[in-house]
């Protein structure tokens, strides 16, 4: 089954087998863009000096943002509308809102997340494909946006 129509070989295993090394170089890719948001992810500060390449909450975080980004591109190839679990969405939009994550900061994982694929995949990379993956990371980002406010209360 294809992400997208036209995009040849594409297949939704493709994220689960690639999604580690995709995730991680789009996740590197992230510092060398904008270095300042390394202060944004709090596990970055008690890393002791781990380098970045080899910090595991790091591709952790990646790897999520990768495979988010491809389930939200699968669903929307079959429902015409990206979409995730409502419960991680909630969830995300209050850790994104905590910690003070705005536009730019998506628009440059975007950036990093588009130029990774097109890098890992050269032969399939096409305007199509693009197009595909940056609506399907633009819709996720909608989602979690749309959950960007503080915790709820306990009363």
């Amino acid at each position: 089954m294809r992400v997208w129509n036209g995009a040849a070989d594409w297949r939704e295993e493709r994220c689960e087998f690639s999604g580690g090394q995709w995730g991680w170089a789009s996740g590197g890719r992230v510092f060398e863009i904008a270095p300042t948001a390394k202060k944004l992810f709090s596990f970055l500060n008690d890393s002791n000096n781990v380098p970045l390449e080899k910090n595991p909450k790091l591709k952790a975080h990646a790897l999520t943002v990768f495979a988010m980004t491809c389930e939200s591109a699968v669903n929307l190839r079959k429902a015409g509308k990206a979409t995730v679990k409502d419960s991680n969405l909630k969830d995300l939009g209050e850790l994104h809102y905590k910690y003070g994550v705005v536009d730019e900061h998506f628009e440059v994982v975007r950036f990093a997340l588009l130029e990774t694929i097109k890098e890992a995949v050269p032969e399939m990379w096409s305007s199509e494909m693009k197009e595909a993956w940056t609506e399907a990371y633009n819709q996720l980002v909608a989602a979690i946006k749309q959950q960007m406010k503080p915790p709820a209360q306990v009363v």
